[in-house]
């Protein structure tokens, strides 16, 4: 028989109360994203933050080459060419529920411990930043590489980068750059690097704490035993922090035709910042308009609001062609040689950015009631 692709089990604890344990287990797609990990995880969370007996979650996944490396995008991919412009009810419940597990992480009641160990992309960054424990290792290698698949950083990424440092996270969404756990600390999308061979030390410590079923005590807790764990780790550098200054010169403006004249020119010998400039320049042209134009309307808007507009872009990225070529490029024929349309920021119009961002039918009954 074949395994589920979300495995649930218990870690109990001193007192007889337990930290739910969910793993993703889908290794040989590196934990993608699927929709039918979506529908065990967010009922299964649910039921956890009910429960008195559970004070605690750790998301964790099997292999230790990924946590999550972004969404499982294959079974979205041929809807896209069944449909065209026309409606795509898989895609809605695809981007609807997926969100719904999102912010469902951001605002759960009780510690939620995410180890981020390995590839943590796209969707996988999704699931880790809402946590209210955010653990990486020095292994983990993190990336919004949506611009390479014709999408934007989604999964709430509109919130969560305008958040980082400066324009750090606007970067990170224009360039796909990949960063280590020192970046993603600095970054604000993790909280602690703990080496991967100590995370059974962590579990042994959970296990040996009597928890007091209390979020906020219980969270100051779990956050001194991760500092524990992460006493002597090796001090990783940090590309964004190294790059801080020249990153906000590149990004500076108020028009996105100036930041991406800066990035077409950009001549440097440190390779990490020039394939940063490389990746823009190869970028859905679509892809870096649509992040550009979040990145200006998000500021004030809360997270659930921004939930809902990114499922108006996602669905909105459905009906165009980008995103089915870039899938196509990426992952189907792998040839990584899309055709973007359009094929320069140039030729981007307002009406061709706010054709993406317009309501497309109803809202997703699993976002109406978010707060």
């Amino acid at each position: 028989m074949t395994e589920p692709v979300v495995l649930f089990d218990f870690l109990p604890t001193a007192n007889g109360k337990r930290f739910g344990v969910a793993t993703l287990n889908a290794p040989a797609s590196l934990n993608a994203l699927s929709v039918d990990m979506v529908r065990l995880l967010t009922p299964k969370l649910r039921e956890w933050a009910a429960d008195d007996q559970v004070v605690g979650v750790l998301l964790q996944a099997a292999g230790e080459k990924a946590f999550c490396a972004g969404g499982d995008l294959r079974q979205l991919y041929q809807t896209l060419l069944d449909c065209g412009e026309r409606r795509n009810e898989y895609a809605e419940r695809f981007f609807g529920e997926e969100y719904e597990l999102d912010h469902l992480i951001h605002t759960f009641p009780k510690p939620f411990l995410c180890w981020g160990h390995g590839i943590v992309m796209g969707g996988g960054v999704g699931l880790m930043v809402g946590a209210s424990h955010r653990v990486v290792t020095e292994g983990s290698r993190i990336a919004m590489p949506e611009i390479h698949i014709g999408l934007y950083p989604d999964v709430g990424g509109s919130w969560f980068l305008r958040r980082a440092p400066g324009r750090t996270g606007l970067f990170l969404a224009l360039t796909a750059a990949q960063i280590n756990a020192a970046d993603a600390i600095f970054a604000g999308l993790a909280d602690v690097l703990v080496p991967q061979a100590r995370k059974a030390q962590v579990l042994e410590a959970i296990g040996a704490t009597a928890w007091q079923g209390e979020g906020e005590a219980d969270r100051a807790l779990l956050s001194r035993m991760l500092a524990t764990a992460a006493e002597d780790a090796p001090r990783l550098p940090s590309k964004l922090r190294e790059h801080y200054d020249s990153i906000e010169a590149l990004m500076a403006g108020d028009d996105l035709l100036d930041i991406a004249r800066r990035l077409r020119a950009l001549k440097t010998d440190d390779a990490w910042l020039q394939n940063a400039a490389t990746a823009f320049t190869k970028g859905a042209p679509s892809s870096i308009a649509l992040s550009w134009e979040l990145w200006r309307r998000v500021p004030r808007m809360s997270l659930a609001e921004v939930f809902r507009l990114e499922y108006w872009a996602s669905l909105g990225f459905c009906a165009h062609k980008d995103f089915a070529e870039g899938i196509r490029a990426v992952l189907v024929d792998k040839d990584r040689n899309p055709t973007w349309q359009p094929a320069t920021l140039e030729e981007i119009t307002p009406d061709f950015v706010q054709d993406h961002l317009r309501e497309r039918g109803d809202m997703a009954p699993e976002l109406v009631p978010l707060r």
